[in-house]
């Protein structure tokens, strides 16, 4: 059993679906969490949750596609719990058209919080992990990311956007003993999946070998191994969690 005891993780986005997941994976783990998400109500419910099992939790509302609100995560946590150990960049959303009727504020707005807030976040943690000589940075991608989707340009080119990052970053942040990694879902059932039509879920179910959506547990299992010591000689990979979809 992989145990975390004593880490510090701040997770983006932890409010609901994947991050939640995350969050309670990570707890159960042994860490003490930064539930941090535009949806204030909902990362308090999350962090006292936490806390009922037995881990410490701060719930902090921040808008991660703005440098002001990034920076002040980082410092309210640092100020919290002295250290980082781990951060894990899940804030994201969609704002799904086809490309010749996507609006400029459709395209800006999925950049903002799924590419910039992810640059943001990391940018906020440096400066601590470079300190500390350790840190363990996972960035949620998409597997759309490496194979695009219809009606998707925007998130698509976030998602890429996000690998390229990561791996740029793994390398500069490699000699510091921080690695950085990206986690590329799949077809994953949350809320954001759940309103699908009926004949997309169907469609997408016809091109997973596994032959079943994912669960939000499948995502957070794996960033647990990206996190854990089993992971200390893994930086700038791709892991994909999508059943085989893309191989």
């Amino acid at each position: 059993m992989i145990n975390l005891t004593g880490q510090i993780a701040i997770v983006t986005g932890a409010a609901r679906g994947i991050g939640a997941a995350i969050a309670f994976k990570l707890a159960r783990a042994g860490c003490d969490l930064v539930i941090s998400d535009i949806d204030a109500p909902g990362a308090s419910a999350i962090a006292e949750k936490i806390k009922e099992m037995g881990q410490d939790a701060i719930a902090m509302q921040a808008d991660v596609s703005t440098w002001s609100q990034a920076e002040l995560l980082l410092k309210e946590s640092v100020a919290k719990f002295a250290k980082v150990d781990i951060l894990v960049n899940n804030a994201g959303i969609t704002r799904d058209n086809l490309l010749m009727r996507m609006s400029d504020a459709e395209w800006d707005s999925v950049m903002a919080v799924n590419l910039k807030g992810t640059f943001n976040c990391i940018k906020a943690a440096a400066r601590t992990m470079m300190k500390q000589r350790r840190g363990k940075i996972i960035n949620i991608a998409s597997v759309v990311g490496v194979i695009g989707n219809a009606g998707q340009a925007n998130y698509a080119a976030s998602k890429a956007g996000i690998i390229g990052l990561t791996k740029s970053v793994a390398k500069e942040f490699g000699a510091r003993n921080i690695q950085v990694n990206a986690i590329a879902p799949g077809y994953i059932q949350t809320d954001m999946t759940k309103d699908l039509p009926d004949s997309a879920k169907e469609a997408f179910l016809t091109i997973i070998p596994l032959q079943r959506a994912g669960q939000t547990e499948d995502v957070a299992n794996a960033v647990l191994f990206l996190v854990s010591p089993l992971s200390d000689y893994i930086t700038g990979q791709v892991l994909h969690v999508d059943g085989g979809m893309v191989m």
